[in-house]
């Protein structure tokens, strides 16, 4: 039989089933194993919140999409070239999402009367069978009975046998991308080693899918995208809960403070804890607490004895954690709260995505409480992000808030990662004892940063007062006079705001200097914004593309370049969080495009967005 070999630049994959037919680890090996080709990638997982929805229903439909190219990627796609169903509901959920001619991989099985009933198609219906999807193209394949097939020597129960039904996919679509297996195997190694039975199933209905693929003749054509055109370096595939770890931990070392996670596990931002737990050969200390009050608390008593303090939530944990963190601020000692944000509010949805905390980071605390406001852009940013967070608290002697969202925390793509020489130092000033003319310690004695002196517990002479009642200057014994406390509100908001000066000025991620069009955006819209103004401005439009990291204070330069352009957009997945900020502080007539759906904006609708900007054009 003779097989065409297709060369592709760019795909994008939707593998869609059940909460419990594996989709995620299906999704996470094939990521793992392109990364390892030097492939550019970008993910997005979409899972239910339901522990566990009733199996076949809409609610329960589990989802991973993956996007590969030998070009520069930013985004997981807007549509799909392939979609793999394993169910009625996995095909009716994500139809809409697939590219017209694009390809259907179904399980045949899972297109049986009750599954169709309970994606609630019409009785008789059958999309496989009623030419509804004649615009695509469609591969039945009865995965379920080829891998009870493929493992009727094992004697697992049929349940543990269709739990394998995901490595049959798997193999097939490493045989249709021209790809290997090993490193899928190596992997079921590692998580089966001492479960032979389990092992090998495994890797049988793995390699039955690949067989599969390379036997039948109904499949007549291979595809194999290229290496992309990368900067050399050192890369590996990371999610941004392993990048924040991994940030956390660098800057423990260079920093020389021992790192101390106070949590309370919530999605999405439990990966963190489960990250961080691993590490105890770096010193790493993480502390699961009975409560989010516990858990701030904790890394708070951390922070005063020294320690690098962290604890991580997400919107409802923030909600929680309020009172704690206008304790750290009163007290003016280095705490980084980190928020995975989710959509809210309350509960929510809780494994949706949704940049719903801004406001909250910003005002989300009684009284005149500022704190500085870090966000990460992408999976891979989030290493630098929060690693520059640990700089500010450590230096400037305060809490600091650190955003990342669900579609940032779960996604994954390549990462360069540093050298440890590579990475900027952390200087850590402890007071070591009373200066000369001393008698006592002065422990809001300010410098010139308006910073305080870090003094620790049980240091001879460094004996201070600690509290949340308002602080006198200087000596910091209570005090309820008047105008010191609004002495203190206005050096503790001067403190923050002079941080600026010690950060990056603002630049343009593409562009020109002055245009059209600004699109200013933070956290997770990034790639949506940089692949929608490099289009447009491939067509010679003069639009450009701001992103902040740095969103309290802002850089000092912002307002130079925000009033260097006609207008400024301001795209957010939440109902206009960042764009009330920029509107007050530096009076721009900013406009919003907004989206509230639990799943991030796409390129192609800010391009039509943009267009509509720029005069309407099509």
């Amino acid at each position: 039989m003779v097989r065409k070999e297709e060369i592709l630049q760019d795909v994008v994959i939707k593998f869609a089933g059940d909460s419990g037919d594996g989709m995620q680890l299906t999704g996470s090996q094939f990521t793992n194993n392109t990364a390892m080709l030097g492939i550019d990638l970008a993910t997005f997982p979409d899972f239910p919140a339901e522990i566990r929805a009733p199996q076949g229903t809409l609610p329960g439909v589990s989802g991973f999409q993956l996007r590969f190219s030998s070009d520069r990627v930013f985004t997981p796609g807007d549509a799909c070239d392939i979609l793999v169903a394993m169910n009625a509901a996995a095909l009716k959920t994500n139809l809409i999402s697939l590219k017209k001619g694009g390809k259907i991989i179904a399980n045949t099985d899972g297109f049986d009367g009750k599954n169709l009933r309970l994606a609630n198609y019409p009785e008789g219906e059958n999309p496989l069978e009623n030419n509804s999807l004649d615009n695509y193209e469609v591969t039945k394949i009865d995965v379920t009975k080829l891998t009870r097939e493929a493992l009727k020597e094992f004697t697992l129960g049929t349940k543990e046998k269709d739990r394998a039904k995901n490595m049959f996919v798997l193999g097939f679509l490493y045989w249709m991308y021209n790809r290997g297996m090993e490193n899928t195997i190596q992997f079921l190694r590692d998580k089966f080693g001492k479960k032979d039975e389990i092992l090998n199933s495994n890797i049988k209905a793995l390699q039955a899918g690949y067989n599969y693929g390379d036997t039948t003749e109904t499949f007549t054509t291979r595809y194999t995208v290229e290496k992309a055109k990368m900067q050399p370096g050192v890369y590996r595939s990371i999610m941004g809960n392993q990048a924040v770890a991994y940030g956390l931990i660098a800057a423990s070392q260079k920093s020389g403070l021992p790192l101390f996670l106070g949590t309370y596990p919530i999605t999405p931002a439990s990966d963190i804890l489960h990250e961080l737990s691993r590490h105890k050969s770096f010193g790493v200390k993480t502390f699961q607490a009975e409560d989010e009050i516990a858990a701030i608390t904790s890394a708070i008593g951390a922070a005063y004895g020294g320690n690098l303090g962290v604890t991580t939530t997400s919107g409802p944990g923030m909600a929680l954690k309020a009172e704690a963190m206008g304790l750290a601020m009163m007290l003016e000692i280095p705490l980084l709260i980190c928020n995975i944000q989710r959509g809210g509010p309350s509960t929510g949805l809780p494994t949706k995505t949704e940049q719903s905390d801004l406001l909250q980071a910003y005002y989300g605390r009684n009284g005149e409480c500022p704190m500085p406001v870090v966000s990460a852009s992408t999976p891979s940013d989030c290493f630098e992000a929060v690693y520059e967070a640990v700089r500010i608290a450590v230096q400037h002697m305060t809490p600091v808030i650190f955003l990342s969202d669900g579609y940032i925390a779960n996604g994954a793509e390549p990462w360069k990662f540093p050298a440890a020489a590579d990475l900027a130092p952390i200087s850590v000033s402890f007071k070591k004892g009373l200066d000369e003319g001393e008698t006592v310690l002065k422990p809001y004695q300010r410098d010139e940063k308006l910073v305080r002196p870090w003094a620790i517990p049980g240091t001879p002479g460094l004996e201070h007062r600690i509290g949340g009642l308002e602080k006198q200057d200087i000596t910091g014994n209570v005090s309820y006079d008047p105008a010191n406390h609004e002495h203190m509100v206005k050096t503790r908001q001067a403190k923050v705001d002079k941080i600026a000066d010690y950060i990056p000025e603002q630049k343009l991620d593409s562009g020109p200097a002055k245009g059209k069009i600004l699109v200013l955006g933070w956290g997770s819209t990034y790639g949506a914004i940089k692949s929608a103004t490099a289009a447009l401005q491939a067509e010679g439009y003069a639009v450009s593309h701001a992103h902040l990291r740095y969103v309290r204070p802002f850089p000092k330069n912002l307002g130079t370049i925000l009033k260097s352009f006609d207008h400024v957009l301001i795209p957010e997945i939440n109902n206009g969080q960042l764009i009330k900020i920029i509107r007050d502080v530096y009076l721009v007539d900013a406009k919003g495009y907004n989206k509230i759906m639990g799943v991030p904006i796409t390129k192609t609708e800010l391009v039509l967005k943009l267009r509509e900007m720029l005069g309407g054009a099509n």
